[in-house]
């Protein structure tokens, strides 16, 4: 790999001679920029947790099996507080903002926390496929409308007691009766409502209309999810001459071989390359 102020400044280079910027961000992004699910910060919302069911941190708590409703959604206001409405702007996606908002720009993202549209990145550049922590669905997807729950969240925080919400306000379903469930893809009940498929075909328009020189920007993409946006990225970058790759990851940040000439790598921090990048601007 080249030296890192080697890569910080042929990355910057295509950068600024793109006419287009398409960013793919998973989550090492939102760890970046402080959204972390771990050590402290998971303990700062969640010592009693810690204490009484032995978790370790808020990705794998949850998937924990509740016993009953009531303790389910105790615990998942407690989380969605904490990963989309106690959080507020950050940094590094005020950064982020602030290198793309005079290009062409379009966002990609498997994050759930909303960042993109709280840092203020346009409402019609955005694609979160994923789903949303904000909004609620029906559990069975009996209709496609989904639900803001902001006011639900802050209720159920209100009246939890003993790690359980109140049965009245387990929420259900509107139109069959059924349990509720938030917006996540996690099995084939998510709920693709008339705005996510618009935003997927402002993407692939986006993508579509490209017809000069533009950069993928990849950043904290790993293996999780990686057919979204790794692998894609990677395809359209080997088969246009066009585009160049700029990859982010602290875990993996290589290119693949056919792609070696055309991706620029980093496994640097991504707030310290997003600070070098901006300062000429």
């Amino acid at each position: 790999m080249e030296g890192f102020a080697e890569r910080l400044d042929k990355a910057k280079k295509a950068i600024d001679e793109a006419e287009y910027i398409v960013i793919g961000a998973g989550a090492g992004l939102s760890t970046a920029a402080g959204i972390d699910y771990g050590g402290d910060r998971f303990v700062k919302y969640f010592r009693d947790y810690i204490e009484e069911y032995n978790f370790t941190d808020m990705y794998s708590s949850g998937f924990y099996p509740f016993k009953t409703s009531e303790e389910k959604w105790a615990y998942w206001a407690r989380h969605i507080f904490a990963n989309r409405y106690d959080v507020g702007k950050t940094d590094v996606y005020q950064k982020l903002l602030k290198l793309v908002e005079n290009k062409e720009y379009f966002v990609l993202t498997t994050n759930v926390e909303s960042q993109f549209w709280i840092n203020g990145f346009d409402d019609e550049r955005i694609f979160a496929t994923q789903g949303d922590y904000s909004l609620l669905q029906c559990s069975r997807a009996c209709h496609d409308k989904l639900y803001y729950n902001e006011e639900l969240v802050a209720e159920w925080m209100d009246k939890t007691e003993n790690f359980r919400i109140p049965t009245n306000l387990v929420p259900v379903c509107p139109v069959c009766g059924e349990e509720m469930d938030l917006n996540l893809r996690k099995d084939n009940f998510f709920v693709e409502d008339k705005k996510w498929h618009d935003m997927n075909g402002r993407y692939y328009d986006f993508l579509h209309d490209i017809d000069d020189k533009f950069v993928f920007l990849e950043i904290g993409v790993g293996f999780n999810t990686p057919g979204i946006i790794r692998y894609p990225f990677e395809q359209m970058t080997y088969s246009n001459e066009n585009a160049t790759l700029i990859r982010m990851n602290l875990d993996y940040p290589q290119a693949i071989p056919e792609n070696r000439d055309k991706t620029i790598s980093f496994d640097e921090s991504v707030e310290e390359i997003l600070d070098y990048w901006n300062s000429g601007i």
